[in-house]
């Protein structure tokens, strides 16, 4: 990038840079589904310009505006001139948080964010009455509300609750015999709601005699908040993991970490957010060189490649989904493949790179229906390619594509490439 952080922050600089040559309007996940030209990538950037300029109040109409965005950045990959818009708008949603607060339940899950301790407890609690409100789907970590309510209706598809978190049913060092380590970032979705993932990764490690540190002192890596503009959550959380990882990261080789965004956001945007704060942007860039996602180092730094060849190919039909996290940001997406196909046959789907439609914790909630309305092509695609299991290295897209394929009735499985490795070794 050649324009400094407050270069791209200075919004009307941002915006002039714009040639609306409208490349980004068919690739856009908002505009695909409320095709309105404010909500479009120069949509967006012609009204932070005028936001800037004192031209337009920053009012309720615009929050929900600046709000609609997925942020899934395939207009940052389509555009000439590699305009960031999705890091613009994730900056000015903190102003829209500091102007009209921050919704009380997103700020009672970010507090949850902030404390290990508090949401150990409160996925527990979790875990033990989520019956009573829903009907759970084992064999996919996933349930049903038993009731219609504002942003839980009876036919929309949660990941459900464990007894006990990944990092609480291990012990913090794991001694596989061997003579390198690496430590585990393994988020928060991965923690509390898909612990086959990190069970996995353990068994993957177990197989290549590499040690494991669990770092069991992690926070949330804080995308959620910084996705939504709580900058006081990622301030606190983003220092917290760099002094933490600072700690050990000279005693393991990597930090690795199964999941797209939590890496995106600990390699890529702690750097960003510290654009203003000298000392922690160079901190946060310290650490980059340690920071990898599970299959981008497994594949480039170990012997699993041969040891998967090894093993029996299964009859199964995979295809895969680009997270836009690991793609269009880490440029992460051959060496998943290049892994899972050792002992599966993939079978692309029509466009793997088409955001999924998460979106963030306001499009998971107060904005669900654009959620749903994107989340469904995708559902179709996966059908189309008549795969037994779609995967993605990102559980924040697993939720969401279970949701789309349940409302589609697509009864293709979901798992991490990490799980089907796993199950690959163990033939």
């Amino acid at each position: 990038m050649s324009k400094t952080a407050q270069d791209i922050f200075d919004y009307a600089n941002t915006t002039d840079d714009c040639i609306k040559c409208g490349k980004c309007i068919p690739v856009c996940t908002i505009h695909n589904v409320n095709a309105d030209e404010v909500t479009s990538p120069r949509g967006f950037l012609d009204l932070l310009g005028a936001y800037q300029r004192g031209n337009l109040e920053l009012d309720e109409n615009v929050k929900s505006i600046f709000e609609s965005c997925f942020l899934c950045t395939n207009c940052v990959d389509v555009c000439p001139k590699s305009i960031p818009t999705d890091m613009v708008i994730e900056q000015v949603r903190s102003d829209i948080g500091k102007k009209f607060g921050i919704a009380w339940y997103k700020k009672a899950f970010f507090l949850l964010l902030r404390h290990r301790w508090l949401n150990d407890i409160a996925f527990k609690l979790g875990w033990t009455f989520q019956t009573c409100g829903f009907k759970i789907k084992a064999d996919i970590n996933s349930m049903n509300s038993r009731f219609n309510l504002p942003m839980l209706k009876t036919d929309r598809l949660l990941p459900s609750l464990t007894k006990t978190s990944f990092l609480n049913s291990h012990k913090e060092n794991i001694d596989n015999g061997g003579k390198r380590k690496v430590a585990i970032f393994i988020g928060c979705l991965g923690n509390y709601n898909y612990k086959e993932v990190g069970n996995g990764l353990l068994e993957i490690l177990g197989h290549l005699e590499i040690d494991v540190f669990l770092a069991k002192d992690q926070k949330c890596c804080s995308a959620p908040a910084y996705f939504t503009g709580d900058f006081d959550t990622v301030d606190n959380n983003a220092k917290y993991n760099i002094e933490y990882f600072e700690s050990f990261s000279k005693d393991v080789e990597a930090i690795i970490i199964p999941e797209a965004t939590c890496s995106a956001m600990i390699k890529i945007d702690y750097e960003h957010y510290f654009h203003d704060q000298p000392e922690w942007k160079a901190r946060a860039k310290a650490l980059r060189d340690k920071i990898f996602m599970a299959t981008e180092w497994l594949q480039h730094h170990t012997h699993l490649e041969q040891l998967l060849a090894s093993k029996k190919k299964s009859t199964k039909i995979v295809t895969y989904h680009d997270p836009c996290h690991a793609k269009k940001m880490q440029g992460i997406h051959q060496e998943p493949r290049n892994l899972i196909r050792k002992n599966y046959n993939i079978v692309e789907m029509s466009d793997p790179n088409a955001c999924c439609g998460f979106g963030g914790v306001t499009m998971q909630s107060e904005k669900f229906h654009f959620a749903k309305a994107a989340g469904i092509p995708k559902a179709s695609m996966i059908e189309k390619t008549k795969a037994d299991v779609v995967s993605a290295e990102c559980s924040a897209c697993r939720m969401q594509i279970n949701s789309s394929m349940s409302y589609a009735g697509v009864q293709t499985v979901f798992k991490n490439p990490i799980e089907l490795i796993a199950e690959a070794l163990r033939k």
